[in-house]
């Protein structure tokens, strides 16, 4: 209609969104197949990454439990605080405890694209600050959308992969 306008608010288009999965306490694969799921109610078109087995990342974690890790990708109008808070919900159903940084953890949900948005506030960062230096992020998200841009770099996610193996 002509002269209607939408609070900007109000409106948004569909953006690619990238969550990461993770688990290593418990039944790993049944969490993270459960959390997929659950994403899916949400995030339309989405597709789950086979799952890797990797070793913890991070101080402290030398002697904690191998996890399943996963990649999804999928496309959403939520903004990027609506989407975090519905996977922090999952990941509480999960049993998830944050007693430590970098603590095993039964589910672990990060939101690590949300199309071309760079958000740096209390609580939200993307994309997500660390997710270059990730292979277990980068190797399986390279399968599903090689030619998919991160918004700071602006490389692909096939030349991250392979800058970070060089």
């Amino acid at each position: 209609m002509a002269g209607s306008q939408f609070p900007a608010s109000s409106f948004r288009l569909p953006a690619v969104v990238v969550v990461a999965f993770g688990s290593n306490l418990g039944q790993r694969e049944r969490y993270i197949l459960a959390a997929a799921e659950q994403v899916a109610a949400f995030i339309s078109n989405f597709q789950l990454s086979p799952l890797i087995e990797t070793v913890p990342v991070g101080a402290g974690t030398e002697q904690d439990p191998a996890y399943l890790n996963a990649v999804g990708i999928g496309e959403s109008d939520l903004s990027a605080a609506e989407i975090l808070q519905r996977l922090h919900a999952i990941e509480d159903v999960a049993g998830r405890l944050r007693s430590r940084p970098n603590a095993p953890r039964t589910l672990d949900l990060d939101l690590i694209l949300l199309g071309d948005e760079v958000i740096d506030e209390a609580g939200i960062q993307v994309p997500h600050p660390r997710f270059r230096e990730r292979a277990f992020v980068l190797e399986p998200l390279t399968g599903l959308a090689p030619d998919l841009v991160d918004p700071v770099t602006g490389e692909t996610m096939r030349e991250l992969l392979a800058r970070g193996r060089a």
